[in-house]
């Protein structure tokens, strides 16, 4: 009997380690995991997405009393309406016309500022413009996530004051630390 005692306190302690063996192994693939995607900064973000062929002009920089600009929407009608920066201007992008720009802004040095929701679209409209003859156009880092997530305030569709914002897609929502996110 003794030895029948032996053998299962022996494979009672195996499984135990077979156990915490199972269970760090678990844990170092979560923690892995999570490693592997954790997200980017903004600015890896857009070092990925963008040539950075327009300046980058900052959410603070923009905010200044001083700064004298045009607010140009690079975002979709939907995303728009539901909150913009304010004085914005909305151009789209999968249905953005130069001409349209060009009408409003005759004059081909005034500064303009292009947004979206991070600041990649808004940099494929920003280079149309440049193209156009524009010569003091920017992109604004981090779009109006980056207005937002730093206490600035959007407006929506009436010009008042709203914490929505409409993030595109659940995926790209992640960016938006601050405020309400809407998407489809």
């Amino acid at each position: 009997m003794g030895v029948l005692l032996e053998l299962v306190v022996a494979a009672r302690e195996q499984l135990l380690k077979i156990h915490q063996m199972k269970q760090f192994i678990f844990f170092s693939a979560l923690i892995f995991s999570f490693t592997v995607t954790a997200q980017e900064s903004v600015s890896e973000l857009l070092k990925k997405y963008n040539s950075e062929s327009i300046p980058y002009i900052s959410v603070q920089e923009l905010a200044m009393p001083s700064e004298d600009a045009i607010l140009l929407d690079a975002r979709e009608l939907k995303e728009f309406e539901t909150s913009h920066l304010e004085d914005a201007i909305h151009v789209g992008y999968d249905f953005f016309d130069i001409k349209k720009v060009t009408e409003k802004i005759t004059d081909k040095s005034t500064r303009i500022v292009v947004y979206c929701s991070l600041g990649i679209r808004s940099e494929d409209v920003a280079e149309e413009l440049k193209k156009e003859g524009f010569t003091d156009v920017y992109n604004l880092f981090g779009g109006i996530f980056e207005w937002k997530n730093n206490d600035f305030t959007v407006v929506d569709t009436n010009e008042e004051p709203t914490e929505d914002v409409h993030t595109f897609s659940k995926k790209w929502s992640q960016w938006l630390l601050k405020g309400h996110k809407i998407y489809d």
